[in-house]
């Protein structure tokens, strides 16, 4: 007689959630399926839709988990514009592995429902978090040129694989990206 196996509703849900995360980072919002995604986890397409309700409500839960992680953003606003320049030239750096919330939000965003997700993710938590930091910065639109630098500069250095970008001393590099945040940072 073989014993049931136990239940664990928390490690399924982070099961689903974590097989959601790969998923939707390597194919976006549009390019994959619930069943897929149950299929990773290694449970029923049923099970992801009782622990999120839809393919939406996981793809929510993805970006709240997605977007909560400190990949550029700093917590110094002494030292923010310098910090965040050399994590971001760090973070992009060729050989570096690869920022997820920007593939997630890249391959996601062509969706407007998931576009909608993403952006209340951003603004909810990224954004929230530079305007702890800087609130000097709130009732402006710095914070988010900031963050619309960042996302640009992770583009064209890691997607796009600006030669120029790359090629380019990664101390110059982040001089000049210290400069356009004390910019925006500072106004």
């Amino acid at each position: 007689m073989t014993t049931p196996r136990r239940r664990d509703a928390a490690a399924t849900k982070e099961a689903i959630l974590r097989a959601g995360i790969e998923a939707f980072t390597r194919h976006g919002y549009d390019g994959v399926g619930v069943r897929e995604i149950a299929k990773a986890a290694g449970v029923t397409a049923m099970l992801v839709g009782r622990y999120f309700g839809s393919k939406e409500g996981l793809f929510a839960e993805v970006v709240e988990a997605s977007m909560t992680e400190r990949t550029v953003l700093t917590s110094d606003p002494a030292t923010l514009a310098r910090d965040v320049a050399a994590a971001l030239v760090r973070r992009t750096a060729p050989e570096a592995d690869s920022l997820d919330p920007f593939l997630l939000m890249l391959r996601s965003a062509p969706n407007p429902r998931a576009a909608e997700i993403l952006r209340a993710g951003i603004e909810n938590h990224v954004e929230a978090h530079l305007l702890d930091v800087a609130p000097e910065l709130r009732g402006t639109e710095r914070a988010a040129m900031a963050l619309s630098v960042v996302a640009g500069f992770w583009l064209m250095r890691t997607i796009i694989g600006s030669t120029t970008l790359n090629d380019t001393d990664e101390q110059a590099l982040t001089r000049r990206l210290e400069q356009v945040f004390d910019l925006l940072l500072d106004g």
